[in-house]
């Protein structure tokens, strides 16, 4: 049984922590301050440490460094009352598993808590990661933590939610969850829930019985009963109806699919691997997402990195592509010029991977030497380098400014003025997320998500 040792100065946390933690079957001890935890993990096989911060006598922060100091593997998650942006550097910096702001929500500390006892024994290295997830292409250490986290997760039962821009990838990290898993031998059927008409999506997701509707000539499975003790893929889940939200919901809870037209309920055992490209705590806060979907969907969030964030990547992917698209269309390319490349790691990508798949494509198909040359990869004055942005004016008056803003693209314009306001108001408020939440008029939770999402 997985032992978790609470520690925190405040009595009704530690019994709350205790109660909510032995319910999901866990064994939980506790210590009442930094001291009497170094003497439970002394006597006491320990699984994960989660502790408080600020605690009289060896705080949090010192209780982490010694901990990692004589037991390097015990996962730690920290959490506060105080939130503080050193705080939560100090303690990543350290070595905790995670940080988590206290009041903090029920479903998000055991989801951490979930990943942290079921994570991988060691980290992955690169050439780890190449054997197991050879249809994901980086070595970078955003990607690295990517591999990491699907190595600890695959073997579970565990719902994953992947976030991340269009083009980034989420349909092959899924795919790797899956091949990872204990049902890699059953069906992985994807869906892209835009992709169909509101009308025919019910049917599509639950099945149908003949003569349902106008055209159902035949009983129809759908994508849950296909995917029956294997994995079904929803993408773009941010697009479901709050009608087929609430269905999704009960298939999630109840385990059990009803067809349209049909009288009975029909059991299944499936995974539910979602992505989206949408800030779906902004949907929430909006009234378009159901939070209890969200939470459900949502035991183990993987945030998939833009191109931008792992640029170090990129000539990785361009080899790639040219040994993938040279062969595809009968020529003997081989590499790209240094200029060429110089050329594309300048540029932000807002298309991610698949838009630099798209361009060495293309490259590849117009080149008539062996080695890729910047005029072949049809370059637009998009593809220019970006211009440094400086101080706070967020305003664009002359010609060449308002030039670079249609070359960038409305996304990433307003994606860069986003970070620039979120920026200003923590200063404002004296890195206060709770003011700035208010002067932004956002939710707490967005915000929080957006500070991760921006790494600020």
């Amino acid at each position: 049984m997985t032992t978790i040792l609470i520690v925190d100065d405040e009595k009704s946390m530690r019994d709350f922590l205790k109660i909510l933690l032995a319910k999901e079957g866990y064994e939980v001890v506790t210590a009442a301050d930094g001291e009497q935890a170094l003497n439970v993990l002394a006597e006491t096989d320990v699984n994960l440490v989660i502790s408080d911060i600020r605690m009289p006598g060896i705080d949090g922060l010192e209780l982490l460094a010694r901990i990692k100091d004589s037991e390097e593997d015990i996962p730690v998650i920290m959490i506060t009352a105080f939130a503080s942006p050193n705080d939560a550097v100090q303690a990543m910096k350290s070595g905790a598993y995670d940080y988590i702001s206290k009041p903090f929500n029920v479903d998000e500390i055991k989801s951490v808590i979930y990943a942290a006892t079921n994570r991988a024994d060691s980290t992955l290295k690169p050439q780890q990661a190449e054997q197991l997830f050879p249809n994901i292409i980086g070595k970078s250490k955003e990607m690295l933590k990517i591999f990491d986290m699907i190595k600890r997760i695959a073997p579970t039962p565990a719902n994953v939610l992947i976030y991340g821009e269009s083009g980034t990838g989420k349909e092959l990290v899924a795919q790797a969850i899956h091949k990872g898993s204990n049902v890699h031998a059953n069906p992985f059927i994807p869906i892209t829930c835009s992709a169909i008409p509101e009308e025919l999506l019910e049917s599509e997701l639950f099945g149908h019985i003949k003569g349902s509707f106008t055209g159902a000539i035949s009983d129809k499975s759908g994508l849950f009963k296909e995917a029956n003790n294997g994995t079904a893929f929803l993408d773009e889940i941010g697009e479901l109806t709050p009608i087929i939200q609430t269905k999704l919901l009960r298939v999630l809870q109840e385990r059990e699919i009803k067809p349209v037209g049909g009288t009975k309920h029909l059991p299944i055992n499936v995974r539910i691997i979602a992505a989206t490209n949408r800030i779906l705590e902004e949907e929430i806060s909006a009234g378009r997402f159901r939070e209890d979907l969200f939470y459900r969907l949502a035991v183990v969030p993987i945030r998939v990195p833009s191109l931008r964030e792992r640029k170090s990547d990129i000539p990785l992917l361009v080899n790639h592509f040219l040994a993938k698209y040279s062969t595809l269309l009968g020529k003997e390319i081989t590499e790209i010029s240094s200029y060429a490349l110089e050329v594309l790691m300048d540029y932000d990508f807002p298309g991610n991977v698949r838009e630099l798949e798209n361009i060495i494509e293309r490259g590849v198909a117009l080149e008539s030497s062996s080695i890729i040359l910047p005029e072949n990869l049809s370059l637009t004055g998009s593809l220019r380098k970006r211009k440094p942005q400086t101080g706070d004016d967020t305003t664009f008056t002359a010609v060449d400014d308002e030039q670079e803003l249609y070359e960038r693209g409305l996304d990433d314009v307003l994606e860069d003025l986003e970070k620039r306001l979120i920026v200003h108001a923590l200063e404002k408020s004296g890195n206060s997320k709770t003011k700035a939440a208010d002067l932004l008029k956002v939710s707490f939770r967005s915000l929080r998500y957006k500070t991760k999402k921006y790494d600020l």
